[in-house]
């Protein structure tokens, strides 16, 4: 199979998807495709209004903990682009969703950005086989040693 004939869609259902769901993500409840971010400016004109589809945003996937509590994004790009092409995007629509890890990939594995870090090395590279678990995504949040913000996972 040549990977770089691949869509971005193929990208995440046979290399991305089934990382997350390895360590750990459960595809019902914890992973969601294409996911609005913004609802895109309304446009009036006379009597009628509708959304501008092209100022609405979505994430590719945004990455829940648990319901009503979303922690990442993944912004997924084709096989021929760098691992690393999604990762401005990605960075924009995690502050958009207000959370603090990204990823970006095209499938051979991830760019892991953390923006908790205080050491200045907020970005590295993860194989497919080291995507964090929720668990380990719940950990790494200052939030999390916060007992009213939530419990840890069971």
């Amino acid at each position: 199979m040549n990977k770089n004939k691949l869509s971005e869609s193929d990208i995440y259902d046979k290399f991305i998807r089934p990382a997350m769901q390895k360590a750990g993500w459960n595809g019902m409840d914890q992973i969601y495709a294409q996911y609005p971010l913004r609802a895109g400016r309304v446009v009036v004109r006379g009597k009628s209004a509708q959304r501008d589809q092209n100022t609405v945003l979505f994430a590719d996937y945004a990455l829940f903990f648990k319901p009503n509590i979303p922690i990442a994004v993944v912004e997924a790009k084709k096989a021929r682009l760098s691992m690393s092409a999604g990762t401005q995007q990605a960075i924009h629509y995690a502050q958009l969703l207000d959370v603090p890890f990204s990823f970006a990939s095209n499938g051979d594995g991830f760019v892991f950005r953390d923006a908790t870090r205080a050491d200045g090395v907020l970005e590295q590279n993860l194989t497919l086989d080291e995507f964090p678990s929720p668990a380990e995504l719940w950990r790494l949040q200052p939030a999390a040693a916060d007992p009213a913000r939530a419990r840890q996972p069971r």
